[in-house]
Formats: structure tokens, C-alpha cells, sequence
């Protein structure tokens, strides 16, 4: 698959237009697909996209993932899905879910996690637009600012995205999307929860390959990966 929908990111950054080899950019637009299916439930337009979207024939997980998607997808109407996201992650109160970092890292919301993001993001140069008001440490967010750096593909960039990654999406993310495929409420979401889970999984062993600045070799010809 090698295209998503777009979506509203959270944050603007000043940076340019820049070249983004073609893994980079599937990365970044599963990474914004992930943000616009957390951030609202899809319509019928979206919903179509995905149904009709050239999957990969794989055996992996992935592939497998992106397959359930589409076929999920192809049988679901944006009427329910929208009664079935408000249940998952709104209800009366609360949902069946709480996609928020500071929540899974520490059983509570607005802890020391969102004041990390907060000044890691301001460190990036993200500014928070006005007329947000989810914490910065929604699942949504943090899949869509992974998506504008994942659009920068330097080794530079991909040193950043490792740090951030490893620090607020890692520890947590994943196990956030196996929760979402047991949900009782998960139809249409149980896809999103499996493709979430093994596109996190897939992109934190890729990141892991990503020397660290510490790690750099002393020769400025040295490759940047192990």
C-alpha cells in the first residue's frame, strides 16, 4: 500500500520541501493513516480508499494487516463506525479505550510523559495549533508528528525519529493497539488495532538499526547505520 488518506496534523513545522526516499514516505503515510483513524472516525470516502487500496500479497504480518484492513473496510458503512469510535474512545464519561501516553506509561493523565512530549516537541520546533485541545500525548498526535518527521528521511532526521520514538511511542504503542483488537466494541477497529500493532512492531526494528549521534563513527564518510 502507498497511499493514505491525508489528515490534519497537530503541530506545523517550518521546515522545507525536501526529498523523501520511497520508504520514508510509506512510513510517514501509514504513520498520518494511523493519526486520521485515531483522530476521527473515517466516512464513506475514506472507507472506500481503503477498500480499494493495492495491498501487498506477503505472507508477513504486515502485509497480512494491511490485507484485513482493506477487506474490513470494504464491509463496513461510516454510519457505524462512527457509533463504534465513540464507544471505543469517547462513551459516557470515558471509553473502552484511553489513547493517551501519560495514561498507559503511568495509570494517569497529564503526567510526566506529556511534560517530556511538551518539551521535546517545543525542542523540534512543533508549535501547537490554537484550536487543538487533546493533550499532545494522544495516540493520533504522536502518530501524526511521527509522520512529518519521517517526511525529512536524512540520516539526521532518522537519528530524531529513533530518540522519539524509543522515548513516546515504544514503551506503550503497541500494547495500546492489542488492547484496541479486544475491545468489545471493535469491529471495523479491530483491523486498525492489528495493522497499528504490526506497523509499530515492524518500525521500532527498523529504528533500532539507526546509529545514535554517541554512536557515530569518528570518519565523517562512515555510512550512519550499523
Amino acid at each position: 500500500m502507498t497511499e493514505a488518506p491525508a489528515s490534519n496534523a497537530t503541530y506545523e513545522s517550518d521546515a522545507g520541501i525536501v526529498a523523501v526516499e520511497p520508504e520514508d514516505q510509506l512510513r510517514a503515510d501509514t504513520y498520518r493513516l494511523l493519526g486520521r483513524l485515531l483522530g476521527s472516525p473515517p466516512d464513506d470516502e475514506t472507507l472506500a480508499l481503503l477498500a480499494t487500496a493495492p495491498t501487498s500479497e506477503d505472507e508477513n504480518l504486515l502485509a497480512v494487516a494491511w490485507r484485513m484492513l482493506a477487506t474490513t473496510a470494504a464491509r463496513a458503512r461510516a454510519d457505524q463506525v462512527v457509533t463504534e469510535y465513540e464507544a471505543l474512545f469517547i462513551g459516557l464519561g470515558r471509553g473502552e479505550l484511553v489513547p493517551y501516553a501519560s495514561w498507559y506509561l503511568t495509570g494517569y493523565l497529564m503526567e510526566k510523559p506529556l511534560a517530556k512530549l511538551r518539551s521535546d516537541l517545543l525542542a523540534l520546533g512543533f508549535e501547537r495549533q490554537e484550536n487543538v485541545v487533546e493533550p499532545e500525548d494522544h495516540a493520533a498526535a504522536l502518530c501524526e508528528t511521527m509522520a512529518l518527521l519521517a517526511e525529512d528521511g536524512d540520516l539526521e532526521s532518522l537519528q530524531t525519529q529513533a530518540e522519539f520514538f524509543e522515548t513516546h511511542i515504544g514503551p506503550w504503542m503497541a500494547r495500546f493497539f492489542r488492547d484496541m483488537q479486544e475491545a468489545a466494541s471493535a469491529r471495523f477497529y479491530r483491523a486498525v488495532g492489528q495493522l497499528g500493532e504490526q506497523f509499530i512492531e515492524t518500525d521500532q526494528r527498523y529504528l533500532e538499526m539507526v546509529e545514535r549521534p554517541e554512536a557515530m563513527p569518528a570518519d565523517p564518510n562512515g555510512s550512519g547505520h550499523s
